[in-house]
This record gives structure tokens, sequence and C-alpha cells, in this order.
């Protein structure tokens, strides 16, 4: 038997022998399988109006008007305090927001559906739609003779798996998340996606939620928030926190976003970094923001000209680099100087033992690193390269500019 939370609350409690014990208040689920069992009821005494609980296996049977206790049921206050992985459906969840890992969005709950089966009551869906709303009013008969009788339809159930639903709520006294099973799939969604959940909530639940994620998706997600929002994330951060992620995010992301924060907070959360890496960032940090060298980023492959093509593929094979970083092998001397380029072609069709002098391009499409973002654009538009390396004024190779940080500089809203 389906039914819904609206339909439950303040239904009449009754004992054994059919006297009035109170009116459902509430329903407390345990988190942790993929539809979460009911474990308790909370009752308001009919009498003095206090809080009372009593456990789901307490209940001998539910029918349209009541639901009713076994003769053993006993009312436990000390079921009232809530534990570790338990939720309240309609305190905690019920018209507040929650995350849809499964269209990547945030939506209201109006409704919850259960399932009773075997003595065990369970949610399965929530309700997002409208017709949750209806029918928590007592209009769904009323709206749906109308609807039927001018247009011969009748508004539908939004229902939504509760495997695809990330609750918001919290316990305010831990000041943490009430996480379930899908907390898996928040690390799941693109980053993009993620990046739209994060900007669709206010900043306290924001933070509930990116605090729920590891590093690395935290780091993906920022690279792909608004500058307003991520700047706003990191500054609530702990300085060591922050570090961790900015150590994680592509260098020249890194850099944006550091330069979106001030002064003060900048110079505290470079001091906390690692060495290699706030060397990087302090370099990167150096170069005027409309350059090309304000935009390239340091993740990219390059070799001598003295080694072989099998030298080449373990290099690359031992890169985690972005996949748009890794579409050319940049070749250069024992100065660093840039002399020629590969592609993966390259590596592929010719034998390991093969000199990279002998294969490859010695006539490279390159920038300078203080560059125009104009020049920028007129050098992608003439070559369609997906990076093009950028050099100092010696020729030493200094970095990348991939085809979408390049088009994202010059056209920001490409990037929103």
């Amino acid at each position: 038997m389906f039914l819904f939370l609206s339909e439950i609350l303040n239904r009449k409690v009754i004992d054994s022998q059919g006297n009035a014990v109170g009116k459902v208040l509430d329903l407390r689920a345990k988190l942790g399988e993929l539809f979460p069992p009911v474990i308790s009821i909370r009752v308001r005494s009919k009498k003095d109006r206090e809080i009372m609980s009593f456990r789901w296996d307490d209940v001998a049977s539910i029918n349209e008007n009541s639901i009713k206790l076994k003769p053993e049921a006993a009312s436990h206050t000390l079921d009232i305090s809530l534990r570790e992985k338990e939720i309240l459906l309609r305190d905690e969840v019920l018209d507040k927001q929650v995350v849809d890992t499964h269209g990547a969005k945030v939506e209201r709950v109006n409704d919850f559906h259960l399932l009773l089966a075997e003595g065990q009551l369970r949610v399965v869906h929530v309700d997002l739609g409208i017709r949750g709303i209806l029918r928590r009013l007592g209009w769904v008969k009323y709206v749906d003779a109308i609807t039927n009788w001018l247009f011969a339809y009748q508004i539908p159930n939004k229902l939504l798996s509760w495997k695809y639903i990330q609750p918001l709520s919290h316990d305010p006294g831990k000041k943490a998340l009430k996480l379930d099973v899908t907390l898996r799939k928040l690390s799941e969604i693109h980053p993009s996606d993620l990046a739209d959940i994060l900007e669709e909530l206010d900043r306290r639940e924001r933070s509930y939620v990116f605090d729920s994620l590891n590093v690395e998706t935290q780091a993906e997600a920022l690279e792909e928030t608004d500058d307003k929002t991520r700047a706003s994330i990191i500054e609530d951060l702990p300085e060591e926190k922050a570090s961790d992620i900015l150590e994680e995010m592509e260098p020249d992301e890194a850099v944006d976003l550091l330069q979106d924060l001030p002064d003060e907070k900048k110079q505290e959360l470079i001091e906390t970094m690692e060495e290699e890496k706030k060397e990087e960032l302090q370099e990167l940090l150096e170069f005027e923001e409309e350059t090309a060298g304000g935009i390239m980023t340091t993740d990219y492959i390059s070799c001598l000209q003295t080694e072989n093509i099998g030298r080449a593929m373990e290099i690359f094979k031992r890169s985690d680099d972005p996949l748009d970083n890794l579409s050319y092998i940049y070749v250069t001397d024992e100065d660093e100087k840039l002399v020629g380029v590969l592609t993966l072609r390259d590596l592929i069709l010719n034998p390991s033992e093969a000199p990279v002098n002998s294969l490859m391009k010695r006539e490279v499409v390159k920038l300078k690193v203080d560059d125009s973002l104009e020049q920028v654009a007129e050098t992608f538009t003439k070559y369609k390269f997906l990076t093009i390396p950028v050099v100092d004024q010696q020729d030493r190779l200094e970095g990348i500019i991939t085809l979408r940080d390049g088009v994202e500089a010059i056209f920001p809203e490409f990037g929103e």
C-alpha cells in the first residue's frame, strides 16, 4: 500500500482498546538504505499536548482514519532525540530544499511517497510538484474535478525516487548535513552541474553541500563555479582546507580565484601551500591579468629534443593533467627553449627508438607572455589549435593556453 506523508500527518493515533492517544506529528526515518525505513512516529498527546514517540514496531494497523497501536506499545521519551543518520521527515525535509542528483538541480519537497509492505513503512519517493501542495491543502479532489471537467486532464504527481535525493536539512546541534547513501552521487555529478547546484543554494546550505565532497570534487566544482560564488566558498573555509583545494585546482583557475580575493586573504592562503605549488602560483600571479601569461596554465607535457619517442610516451603516460592539456607534446632544448612540437599521432605511429628531433615539427606557433588577449584570440582563430604554447622573451617555455581558456578570456559569458 502506498501512502503520502500528508495523509498520515495529524491522523488520529489510538491504543489497542480504541482510546485516543493523540495525533501524528512527524515520522522518523533511518538513513543508510536505498529506501530508508520509518523507525518511529512522533505523536502529540491529546491530553497534555506533550510529544511522545512510538516505535514503528508498536504500530498494529493503519486505516483511513487512524493508526492503531499494539497492546504492548509504550511511549519512549528517549526516542525523541535524534541519533546519527536519523531524520525527521516533516521537520527537517518537508518544505525544504534538496539536491536532485538525477536532474542535477535544487528542488523543494512538497510531500513524501511512502510504501507500506510486510509491516515496514519506507520512504520511496519525494513529491516535488504542485500536486503535493494541493494534497496538503486538501484541494486535490476539487482541482481534479475542475481540470477533468474542463480539459479531461489531471495534474500529475512529480515523484522522484529517494535514491536521487540529497537532503540539505541539518542537525542544529551538530551543524552537519544528514547524509544518506546518495552522498556518493554528488561526487558523480559532472562538475558543471555541481557548480550550478552550488550557485542555487544560499551561503549556509552551500557550505553544507561543499563540505560533504572530497577535495578532488571540490576543486573540480570550483573551477566551474562563477567568480563570486567560489570566492565566497573559499573565504568561508579554514586556511589549510582552502589551500588544499587550491592545490588540487588547475594552476590558471587557482590564480583566477586568488585574484578575486582580498590581498591579505590571498597571501595567507599562498603561505599555507606546499612550497612547489606556492612557487608555481606566485610565478603566475606576477603576470598581468589581461595577457597571455595571465591566463596560461603550467600543466603541460614537454620532453627534451635529445630524447626518443619511447621516453616521450613514458612522460605522456605518467601525466595526470586534464585531457585538453595533452593534445601536444612540446619539445625543448637543455636551456628550456621551445624548439619543436609533437602530436599524439607521432607517439603512436612511430617506433620507440625514433629520435624526437627527427620527427618534431620545428615551426611552432607560439605566444609571448605579454601578448594581449586580442592577440591570443587572433592566434586561436587563425590556426585552430587546441592549445598554444607561451614563451618568455628568451623563447623559454612558460606554459600553454587551452582553447577553452582562450575563449573564456575573450568572452567571459562562455564560462558562465
